[in-house]
C-alpha cells in the first residue's frame, strides 16, 4: 500500500537533480592499473539510459601506487547482519506464477528470481490471509455473524492451497534458503469492534484469540514445510484511509497485546517466530519506541519493521541509537506509474530504499508485489497503479517484463547473502557518489555504488592492503564484488 502523493513528490524532487546520462567525465571502461595483476574483481553495471541492464563487465585486477581519496572498507567492523532481501508473493502474484505461466516458463523464472544464477531472491513477506492484492477478502477463520471461535477450531488456510502455498513450495524446491515473514492485513472480522474486513480494532475481549489466530498460521506454515521467520502484529497499524482490508491499532494496544497474549502465547507453544512491531510508515519512530521501552512487552519483540512511503530511512537509525539491541527491517515499498521514469527510479530507490535502509540498520530489504499483470492486478480495492518486481501477462503468453525493481534487487540480493554483514565503508564524500559495503559468510566482499551524477566518475577502494580503481558510469548503479 502507498501514499502516492509522498512516493510521487519525493521521486519527483529527485528528478530535478538527477537527469539522463550525459556524455563527458572519465571514459565508463578506463581503469588505472599501475601493477596490474590478475584480475579478481568482478563488475556489474545497471545505468540510467538502460543501455546495460545488470550486465557483466569484464573483471578488473588490483592496483598499487594509487593517488586520491579511497574508499576505505574495514571487514572487521561489523554492523547489521542481513536476513535477506526480496519482495512479498502476495495472493495476486501468487495467482499469476500459478495460473498465467507454463511449467516450463513458471520453472524459468522462479530459478531466474530466487537463486544467484539470477537475481538471488532471498526473503519473501506473505499476507496473513487476503490484502488488497488477492483475489477477494477472506481470514483463516471466518464465521457467520455472530459466532465466534476463541481456540481457532475452524482454522483454515484452504483458500491457499490453490496458489500460494503450491507457489511457495517450488520456490523453497529452487533454493531453501529463502526466509518468510508473514503480515496481517485484517484478522476474522467477528474479533473487530466493526465486525467488518476494513478499519476497525481488535476487541480487548478477542485479543487472546487474535494471538491463537496469529500462532495456529505459524504452526500450520510449519506442518505445510514453510516455517516462517518473522511476523508483524498488523500491516499499516495507522493508516485511517485504507478502503481495503486493514485495521487500526495504536501503539499501547499493540504494546499490551505483545505483552499480555502474543508473547506469552508463542512461549507457551514454544514457537521461535521473531514478533516484529510496527511494520508502517519511517514517519513515526515513535509507535515502535513506545513498544520497546517497555520491558514486558520488549521481551518478546525481535525489531520493528518500516515501510517507506512517508518520512526517511534515518528514522530506523533513531530506533536503533535507543535500542541497539533490536532488529530493524523494511518490509514494504512499491514502484508504479506514478513515476515511470526508469531512470529516475533506479537513482531514487537505490540511494533511499536499498542503500538507504541498510545504512540505517535494516537487517532486509522486502519490496511489494513480486508480480502484477500490465493492468496492475489482480486488485481487491488497493492502489489502482501499483507496479510488481515482474510483470506476468494475464494473457498467458509468458512474456514476462523485468521492472526497474528487478533491477534494484539484482545488484543487492544476487551479492549480499543471508548471513552477510554490513562492514565499515568511508572516506569519499562526493555528494553524488553512495556506497555500502559487505562481507558474506563464505567471506567474500561486495561494495553497491551508485552515481548519481551526470558523469562518470574514477573512486579507488582499498580493502586490507588490496587497492583498485574503477570509473563509475554516470545515472548507474555499479554492483562490485571480489573474494
Amino acid at each position: 500500500m502507498k501514499n502516492v502523493c509522498l512516493s510521487a513528490l519525493a521521486i519527483a524532487a529527485f528528478l530535478t537533480s538527477a537527469t539522463a546520462c550525459k556524455k563527458g567525465g572519465d571514459s565508463p571502461t578506463a581503469v588505472v592499473e599501475p601493477t596490474k595483476t590478475e584480475p579478481t574483481v568482478s563488475v556489474w553495471v545497471t545505468t540510467g539510459n538502460q543501455s546495460e541492464l545488470l550486465k557483466k563487465r569484464s573483471d578488473i585486477g588490483f592496483a598499487k601506487n594509487l593517488t586520491g581519496d579511497f574508499v576505505t572498507i574495514d571487514t572487521a567492523q561489523h554492523f547489521q547482519q542481513i536476513d535477506g532481501i526480496g519482495a512479498a508473493m502476495t495472493g495476486s502474484s501468487a495467482y499469476l506464477f500459478s495460473k498465467k505461466l507454463t511449467t516450463a516458463q513458471r520453472d524459468a523464472i522462479m530459478k531466474e528470481l530466487f537463486t544467484t544464477n539470477g537475481i538471488g531472491i532471498s526473503y519473501l513477506r506473505l499476507t496473513i490471509g487476503a490484502s488488497d492484492f488477492s483475489l477477494k477478502d477472506f481470514s483463516y477463520n471466518d464465521l457467520q455473524e455472530g459466532q465466534t471461535d476463541p481456540n481457532q477450531q475452524q482454522f483454515s488456510m484452504a483458500e491457499e492451497q490453490t496458489d500460494l502455498l503450491p507457489m511457495l513450495k517450488k520456490v523453497k524446491a529452487v533454493s531453501s534458503e529463502v526466509k518468510m515473514m508473514g503480515s496481517p492485513w485484517s484478522p476474522p472480522a467477528w474479533m473487530k469492534t466493526n465486525n467488518s474486513f476494513i478499519q476497525g480494532e481488535v476487541k480487548t475481549e478477542h485479543y487472546q484469540a487474535f494471538a491463537n489466530y496469529l500462532a495456529k498460521y505459524v504452526k500450520t506454515m510449519e506442518a505445510e514445510g514453510l516455517p516462517l521467520h518473522a511476523i508483524t502484529i498488523e500491516n499499516e497499524p495507522q493508516n485511517r484511509d485504507a478502503g481495503y482490508m486493514s485495521m487500526i491499532m495504536s501503539a499501547e494496544q499493540q504494546r499490551d497485546f505483545i505483552k499480555n497474549n502474543l508473547g506469552p502465547t508463542f512461549v507457551n507453544q514454544n514457537i521461535t517466530t521473531k514478533i516484529l512491531t510496527w511494520d508502517h510508515n519511517w514517519d513515526k519512530p515513535e509507535y515502535p519506541m513506545t513498544i520497546l521501552q517497555d520491558p514486558d512487552a520488549a521481551q518478546y519483540v525481535a525489531g520493528s519493521a518500516f515501510h517507506g512511503y512517508g518520512g526517511e530511512p534515518e528514522a530506523m537509525s533513531t530506533v536503533h541509537n535507543a535500542y541497539p539491541e533490536k532488529g530493524l527491517y523494511f518490509t514494504e515499498i512499491s514502484g508504479g506509474d506514478w513515476s515511470p521514469d526508469f531512470s529516475g527510479n533506479l537513482m531514487w530507490h537505490m540511494e533511499k530504499v536499498l542503500l538507504g535502509t541498510m545504512k540505517n540498520w535494516s537487517k532486509s530489504v522486502i519490496y511489494w508485489n513480486l508480480a502484477l499483470d500490465e493492468n496492475h492486478g489482480p486488485k481487491n480495492k488497493g492502489c489502482g497503479d501499483c507496479r510488481g518486481v515482474i510483470t506476468i501477462p494475464s494473457s498467458g503468453n509468458g512474456k514476462i517484463i523485468r521492472n526497474v525493481e528487478y533491477y534494484l534487487l539484482g545488484h543487492t540480493a544476487k551479492f549480499i547473502r543471508p548471513g552477510a554483514y554490513r562492514v565499515s565503508s568511508e572516506g569519499l564524500t562526493d555528494s553524488n557518489i553512495k556506497y555500502l559495503a559487505f562481507v558474506n559468510p563464505d567471506g567474500s566482499k561486495v561494495v553497491v555504488a551508485l552515481n548519481k551524477g551526470n558523469a562518470d566518475k574514477a573512486v579507488n577502494f582499498k580493502s586490507g592492503a588490496r587497492t583498485f580503481r574503477y570509473v563509475l558510469p554516470a545515472n548507474g548503479v555499479t554492483t562490485l564484488t571480489w573474494k
